[in-house]
């Protein structure tokens, strides 16, 4: 049966659509199995990732446990309200915008630096045992890391030990609000450095080695075929890793933080997820701590608009 094209479209477009699409219908039946193994990945999103997103109600409502969110009343942007005019709330979140910068500036570059270094070594067996070193952190949970950082800060630890050779009085570290915010990211650092370089040794291995063979006969030394080869095409990989980073900016993880926090130390280190352990498992205040996290995801969202507008302007971008 004949159909006019839509003004704009010919039917040579509408040929090849129609070719692309059967041609998709017969990929599918070939390598059926490959679609079958995304199907556990599929379940597993919208189980924990997309239906918990309807519980995003409760923000809005006066939610009581044993009502549920069909029988709790609808207070609308009351805990909104709330927060923003509660004054420890804005102590919370300068303190968790505080940790996420020191993240962002030191945490950030560290797997790349250290994924340069990797690339430099040249015997093979002490790279591999280096890098199973610095990988081994990761599998740690915090409960064990912040056991570790207590036990090497502590008045006789290794800190205070070296202190000591030099005449120094031992240092109680971890009661100390100045070196709170250091100690977070230093460990969270040691901790995630190794497991973060996989991706851009990944991409590093990926390189032209014709590329460096053509630097060197032109003089260039290691410094600038990293200058001018290495950092370049990693370049869309850094980008895209820094959207993916800034889009949970205030998202610091729970479990870091409580592990390393004291009573002497909340003043500089009670983020967002600390105060909502509180007030939310605690205190039973579900609507509040509720709307917090949406906050965070909004402002989440709003950073990670911002920023792929601008990789945009570099043709990059994660859309």
């Amino acid at each position: 049966m004949y159909t006019e094209a839509k003004p704009g479209i010919t039917h040579s477009d509408v040929k090849h659509a129609r070719l692309a699409q059967n041609r998709y219908l017969l990929n599918m039946r070939k390598h059926w199995m490959l679609y079958l193994m995304i199907i556990p990945g599929l379940v597993y999103y919208l189980i924990f990732k997309y239906v918990p997103l309807m519980g995003s109600v409760i923000a809005f409502q006066n939610y009581q446990i044993f009502k549920g969110m069909l029988g709790s009343s609808w207070v609308g942007l009351d805990n909104f309200k709330f927060i923003f005019t509660y004054q420890d709330f804005y102590h919370v979140l300068r303190n968790t915008a505080t940790i996420a910068t020191y993240h962002l500036v030191f945490g950030f570059p560290a797997p790349i630096i250290l994924a340069l270094l990797f690339n430099e070594v040249r015997l093979m067996l002490f790279k591999r045992v280096v890098q199973s070193m610095f990988y081994l952190p990761h599998f740690l949970s915090w409960v064990v890391v912040g056991g570790i950082v207590f036990e090497l800060l502590s008045t006789q630890g290794v800190a205070n030990m070296v202190r000591g050779w030099f005449g120094f009085e031992p240092i109680l570290f971890m009661q100390q609000q100045s070196y709170f915010r250091t100690i977070v990211v230093l460990s969270g650092i040691w901790k995630e450095v190794g497991w973060g370089t996989i991706i851009y040794l990944a991409a590093i291995a990926g390189i032209n080695p014709n590329l460096y063979e053509a630097a060197v006969m032109d003089g260039a030394n290691r410094w600038k075929q990293t200058l001018h080869i290495t950092l370049p095409i990693l370049f869309p990989t850094i980008l895209v890793l820094f959207l993916l980073n800034i889009g949970n900016f205030l998202e610091l993880g729970f479990d870091q933080i409580y592990n390393l926090l004291t009573p002497m130390t909340y003043s500089v280190g009670d983020i967002i997820e600390t105060y909502v352990y509180r007030a939310g498992v605690l205190q039973g205040q579900y609507s509040v701590t509720t709307a917090i996290g949406l906050f965070q995801s909004v402002i989440g969202f709003a950073l990670l608009w911002i920023f792929n507008r601008m990789a945009r302007k570099t043709e990059q971008g994660l859309w």
